[in-house]
């Protein structure tokens, strides 16, 4: 089962930028999207994602141009979960949910703390909700894969300045003890799993240049709980893919 998770960063301008064509040459059988930005009616281009062979399911936010979940898969799934119960979090389509014979998939979008103290105490809330939230999940679903942007980088090789960015918002020393104690709890970083190298990014700002000159963050993230750890046979981030100031990252199991 071939995985991929990407911020699109909005899906209109992700398709404007070919990303359909991306989709289709990477063949992935499950795509889990963040920040869609758009309600499927808008979309002109979905007979081609229907041609393609997807099943395609979304969870937008209530909030017009904004934040919002989504999975393409070929595999038809046996059940959808279209948030979390928890309203706050579902308003803004923070997460989506697909379960398989093997393998159940989501799809999140974690909040960013960056635009001021009052979304930090969000994410921290979420942070703590929703952590709990899929502790509770992995126990009636052992084998779950959480894809998405955490707007976390876990340690100092996953941030491309470590010492500048010691009080920047996704990199605070409570997010990454929650990173910490997430994996700890039960979880795989599947991409570390499988590459200890530094200077793999996710995500590097629009200003200066800084794709360019690989000036990133390592914020998304395809977690697979413990008991997948046998059926991890790939995991890659993707910079080569420029639809978005994230890039998608990869995951293959083996079932």
């Amino acid at each position: 089962m071939k995985i991929i998770t990407y911020n699109v960063n909005g899906i209109r301008s992700a398709i404007n930028k070919g990303w359909l064509a991306w989709l289709q040459a990477t063949d992935a059988d499950v795509v889990c999207l963040q920040e869609i930005k758009a309600t499927p009616d808008v979309l002109t281009d979905l007979g081609l994602v229907d041609a393609m062979g997807y099943q395609h399911y979304w969870f937008p936010a209530e909030k017009k141009g904004y934040s919002g979940t989504a999975i393409f898969t070929k595999i038809l799934p046996k059940h959808i979960e279209y948030g979390c119960g928890i309203p706050d979090f579902d308003r803004e389509g923070r997460c989506i949910r697909v379960d398989f014979d093997e393998v159940s998939v989501m799809s999140v979008y974690f909040p960013s703390g960056s635009s001021g103290d009052e979304r930090q105490v969000f994410k921290y809330r979420f942070l703590d909700e929703f952590g709990k939230y899929l502790t509770l999940l992995k126990v009636t679903i052992p084998n779950l894969v959480v894809c998405g942007d955490y707007n976390i980088c876990h340690k100092p090789i996953d941030i491309h300045n470590p010492k500048s960015n010691a009080n920047s918002s996704g990199f605070l020393p409570e997010e990454r003890e929650w990173m910490e104690n997430f994996i700890e709890g039960g979880f795989i970083d599947t991409f570390r799993h499988l590459n200890k190298e530094p200077h793999h990014y996710t995500w590097w700002s629009f200003r200066a240049g800084a794709r360019g000159k690989n000036l990133g963050w390592r914020i998304d993230y395809a977690m697979a709980s413990t008991p997948l750890e046998a059926n991890i046979r790939r995991a890659a981030i993707l910079p080569e893919a420029k639809h978005s100031d994230h890039c998608p990252v990869l995951l293959e199991l083996e079932f």
